[in-house]
């Protein structure tokens, strides 16, 4: 019986020094274990990962956090990040923002921000409409430093703010004409009676 467990020992002993002789002669190959939210895997220890702080992206996001800092100020840095937030250069385009630093920089004096302002006002810009009243606040503004262009802007905005108020009025009159027409020209076709809705 000994002699069997001593022959078995031996086996084992002679088969796992020919599987290391093998593997010897293979060169093993330099793995690490990478684990992420889809569970871990077997990669090559030259594997290089996504680093997404390399992209072009990430850089003009950089780019672009500098300048908001330089922004908070300076009224030149303020209205180039309006620029490029109207424009969609270096960031997302967002028409709120570019009003945003236009306005910071135009409230500090800068004369392009206060130009560039009372035109986006007055023709408006994607989803904002026009406003020629404030248009005719900033046109009067740089129009009084003497820009032609601004004067014969400050024409327009003046213009088209008298039109609005004479629209306004005679649609305030309308609203009020067809208010009076809902609440008392137009019956109800269902009426809730005792055993629920009924037709009149």
């Amino acid at each position: 019986m000994q002699l069997k467990q001593s022959l078995r020992q031996l086996t084992v002993i002679v088969i796992g020094l020919s599987v290391l002789s093998c593997a010897e002669n293979k060169p093993v190959p330099a793995t690490m274990t990478v684990c992420d939210e889809h569970g871990c895997t077997e990669r090559p220890k030259n594997y290089a990962t996504f680093d997404p702080s390399n992209t072009p992206e990430a850089v003009e996001d950089e780019k672009i956090k500098a300048l908001e800092a330089m922004a908070g100020n300076d009224p030149r840095a303020a209205y180039d990040l309006g620029l490029r937030f109207f424009r969609g250069d270096g960031v997302k385009q967002n028409g709120y923002l570019g009003v945003k630093w236009m306005r910071k920089a135009a409230e500090a004096g800068d004369f392009g921000a206060q130009k560039a302002l009372g035109r986006l006002y007055l023709t408006g810009l994607g989803e904002m409409g026009s406003d020629p009243g404030e248009a005719e606040k900033w046109l009067s503004i740089t129009a009084s430093k003497g820009d032609r262009e601004a004067s014969q802007l400050l024409k327009e905005a003046v213009a088209a703010r008298q039109s609005e108020q004479a629209a306004y009025q005679f649609n305030e009159q309308w609203r009020k004409n067809t208010y009076y027409s809902w609440a008392v020209g137009y019956r109800y076709y269902w009426g809730w009676g005792s055993s629920g809705w009924r037709l009149y």
